[in-house]
């Protein structure tokens, strides 16, 4: 018997990233006709509204930040067993980070050359929280909490990031232990917090149902209120993520296989592009892993290495990720503050992208929330009614886009550090490779 449709079915049932889109463009014509014939009174009933269903997508948004954060940060540590930290974990792990770390350094490199601003106005007067010059060891010393509730409590990002981490690693090795009352205990809590990030990525799925009403609200009060100018900031953003990518694929992958790693790039593209390209489409690097096993598998890479560090790079190497995190907290802070950003901020920035990196979930739409913990961490905190919001909302109306490209280069990052480091310790089966 066919299923009934609902009244919303040809909402729900649509792609969501048409939606957003639709959502985005829809907005900004509606904002810049109101903006162009109404005045005074009548326009700010109007924005009363716009602000109000954009200010519902706000705080539910800021509602899952911490969630998500904890959660899926306490699972994505625990889930990596000690047992399989040997020569290959470790060094897997430690390509993932410093890749990371790299790309989101490119995307402030990127920031910094094209400068993508939108000069926001009519917004209230975002809360002075710049950071200021601050020595690199009192940055990192904080991240270590000594109140981890009070960090909760005034949503300190990285505290927060750092005793998630150390309660997952903590908890990984108490699931191995002999005890079996131990053991029970560490599996009874993993299994909490694997059902909390199960629940909350489901939240999120429902929130960004929402997100088409959200971003169509938001836009239409920047657009209602600057006019079309700000479109071209987008169109900066977009190029300068773009080639943030190609720039980190060249240099970056290319060069760790060609120089470090003393293999063909021709014969990598050969089997590497179909999860390249499958990634690109779904913006999913978990679902993306049958296909990213599969050129794995004909590469040579045993499945010993890969049956670990694949599911394991969805989680926590997010490359393309950073990139986009760096361009897009440039663009917020310029729209803001209308300058960038200082030593002890460009330093909390790649810290933060970094840390937050693993633990996040590898599906559609995750680095907007990651977006969210960087502005939090450098002082720009997403708050209804501010400018922070209204730029943070363009940025999400064209985060499908951004996403596409990102997760392609996620994927591939996750391949590229599994076959250097197998060629480096010669796991790698080299009759597969020149085949």
């Amino acid at each position: 018997m066919e299923k009934k449709k609902g009244v919303l079915s040809w909402y729900f049932d649509s792609n969501l990233l048409y939606r957003i889109l639709i959502g985005l463009i829809l907005g900004a014509i509606f904002g810049i006709v109101i903006g162009n014939s109404l005045q005074g009174d009548a326009l700010q009933k109007v924005l009363v509204w716009t602000t109000f269903f954009g200010n519902i997508f706000v705080r539910l948004l800021n509602m899952i930040m911490l969630p998500i954060i904890i959660s899926t940060l306490i699972v994505g540590a625990s889930s990596v067993s000690p047992a399989q930290l040997g020569k290959v974990g470790i060094r897997v792990i430690v390509f993932y980070l410093i890749t990371s770390a790299v790309a989101v350094t490119i995307g402030l490199v990127m920031g910094v050359i094209f400068h993508p601003q939108a000069v926001l106005s009519g917004f209230a007067e975002t809360a002075g929280r710049e950071a200021t010059q601050t020595k690199m060891t009192e940055i990192l010393l904080n991240i270590i909490p000594t109140n981890i509730f009070a960090s909760i409590v005034n949503v300190q990002v990285l505290p927060i990031i750092f005793f998630a981490l150390v309660f997952g690693l903590a908890l990984s090795y108490l699931k191995l232990s002999p005890d079996q009352r131990v053991k029970k205990a560490a599996e009874m809590v993993y299994d909490m917090f694997d059902g909390i990030a199960e629940a909350v990525m489901k939240m999120i799925k429902g929130i960004m149902q929402y997100a088409p009403i959200g971003v169509f609200a938001l836009i239409a009060g920047v657009f209602a209120t600057n006019g079309p100018k700000v479109m071209g900031a987008l169109g900066v953003v977009t190029a300068a993520c773009f080639i943030g990518y190609t720039i980190h694929v060249v240099l970056v992958y290319f060069g760790m296989l060609k120089f470090y790693g003393g293999m063909g790039i021709g014969r990598f593209i050969r089997d590497g592009k179909d999860p390249f390209f499958t990634a690109f489409v779904t913006r999913s690097s978990n679902g993306t892993l049958p296909v990213t096993m599969n050129a794995a598998e004909k590469m040579g890479i045993g499945k010993d290495v890969y049956s670990f560090s694949l599911p394991l790079g969805a989680t926590i190497n997010m490359d393309g990720t950073a990139i986009y995190l760096g361009v897009a907290a440039t663009f917020v802070a310029l729209s803001v503050w209308g300058h960038g950003f200082n030593a002890s901020q460009y330093g909390l920035i790649v810290i933060t992208a970094t840390l937050a990196s693993i633990g996040t979930a590898g599906v559609p739409g995750a680095g907007a929330i990651m977006l969210l913990m960087v502005l939090e961490t450098i002082g720009l905190p997403v708050a209804t009614g501010t400018a922070v919001a209204g730029a943070y909302a363009m940025i999400l109306g064209i985060d499908a886009l951004l996403d596409m490209g990102r997760t392609a280069l996620n994927v591939t990052g996750d391949l590229v550090c599994t076959a250097v480091v197998c060629k480096k310790l010669n796991m790698l089966d080299m009759d597969k490779w020149n085949s």
